[in-house]
């Protein structure tokens, strides 16, 4: 069998490429490139998707986060409390604010922040800081596109007075007990990195939310803390904003989005299907009223070396999110949590792995994978 791709955006593009053409000969036309009415219509379509307010588009994920955080005024002083196992751009924009990220573990099941080791570390941070570190947010992510557990997360934020920032980069188009992804908590972030679900060809981003004042520092945020008008500065901002071109092909791809997650939760469900009885895997499991968006199909096995290389010598391409939780990453040393302080988090680094997932995979080449893996791990 011919190389398997990781992630195959050229089968998405053949299948929509005259409407993709189309879109942008239009802003091409119009010459409106920046908040061009493109931007408008994907915002009020993705806010319905959602079911929320508003949706403000961004010039990318990071962005989204970084911004969302900027409207909580969170600054020097602030603890937000969220995990070591993502991508760094969720501890990121904490620390470019000046704020401190305060890491929680995993839950081994779900990879996402464990409810219970949030509520001890809200209390030992409480306990320890005397008010020289003032808890502020929670910034749960949505790990692989499977939705932490926001019942629990938002009591607690409830509780203690704490916002809750949803990290949906990897989210959109999963569910959680009957809501969308990106419509859990007061605030969410996504990202439109061409290798998420919903990618466009370069960077981009949104915020969600249903509040109204929320929403609109947001936009002022976006265009460099703008009033009434861009040379009327009410607060300091950055350049956020999502390009009129890259909202054009997002809008094509959004036609498709619903059934392409179904196309993932398909192959999900192939792999596990198949792969179920193999020794020495573990697979990833699906809470009961969740659903996953599939970014990324992740296993864990402590043989990931060998089963790496024997899938890469049929063609089979593999990644490793995440190789070194964030805890262990040498930008975050300062905090002085070495080895061992979030051990679930360190397992997982120790034996994950993801297979190629989107929703161009076709039957034969699932079989193809999971044959290799099972020949592999006998």
């Amino acid at each position: 069998m011919s190389s398997i791709p990781f992630i195959d955006l050229q089968a998405q593009q053949a299948r929509i490429r005259p409407e993709i053409d189309r879109r942008i000969q239009d802003v091409l036309n119009h010459g409106k490139y920046i908040m061009g009415p493109e931007v408008a219509e994907l915002e009020s379509r993705l806010a319905d998707y959602v079911g929320v307010q508003h949706c403000i588009g961004v010039a990318s994920g990071t962005d989204a986060l970084l911004m969302a955080l900027m409207a909580y005024g969170v600054g020097p002083g602030d603890a937000v409390f969220t995990t070591p196992f993502t991508f760094v751009a969720t501890a990121e924009v904490i620390s470019l604010l000046g704020a401190t990220p305060v890491f929680v573990d995993i839950d081994p099941q779900t990879f996402n922040i464990c409810p219970k080791s949030l509520e001890q570390a809200i209390a030992k941070a409480r306990a320890e800081n005397r008010g020289q570190l003032i808890p502020r947010g929670i910034v749960p992510v949505d790990l692989f596109g499977l939705p932490a557990d926001y019942d629990a997360i938002n009591a607690l934020a409830k509780t203690h007075g704490l916002f809750v920032l949803e990290d949906s980069a990897q989210g959109l188009g999963g569910v959680y007990k009957g809501r969308m992804a990106c419509s859990l908590a007061h605030s969410a972030a996504t990202s439109f990195f061409p290798a998420k679900p919903l990618g466009c060809y370069g960077d981009g981003g949104a915020i969600f939310t249903s509040d109204d004042e929320f929403a609109e520092k947001l936009r002022s945020i976006r265009v460099h803390g703008k009033g009434s008008n861009k040379y009327d500065n009410i607060r300091i901002g950055v350049n956020g904003r999502l390009d009129t071109l890259q909202a054009a092909i997002l809008l094509p791809k959004f036609d498709i989005f619903p059934e392409e997650i179904d196309k993932r939760n398909a192959v999900a469900e192939g792999y596990s299907k198949r792969l179920s009885q193999v020794p020495g895997l573990r697979l990833p499991i699906m809470p009961e009223g969740y659903r996953s968006a599939w970014a990324q199909y992740s296993l864990l096995t402590e043989r990931r070396e060998e089963l790496q290389a024997s899938l890469k010598a049929v063609g089979v391409p593999t990644a490793v999110y995440y190789p070194k939780p964030l805890h262990l990453q040498t930008a975050y040393g300062g905090l002085g949590s070495g080895e061992g302080a979030f051990p679930e988090s360190e397992k997982a680094a120790q034996s994950i792995m993801s297979l190629p997932m989107h929703p161009y995979l076709q039957e034969e080449q699932i079989a193809f994978i999971c044959d290799t893996i099972r020949e592999s791990l006998r």
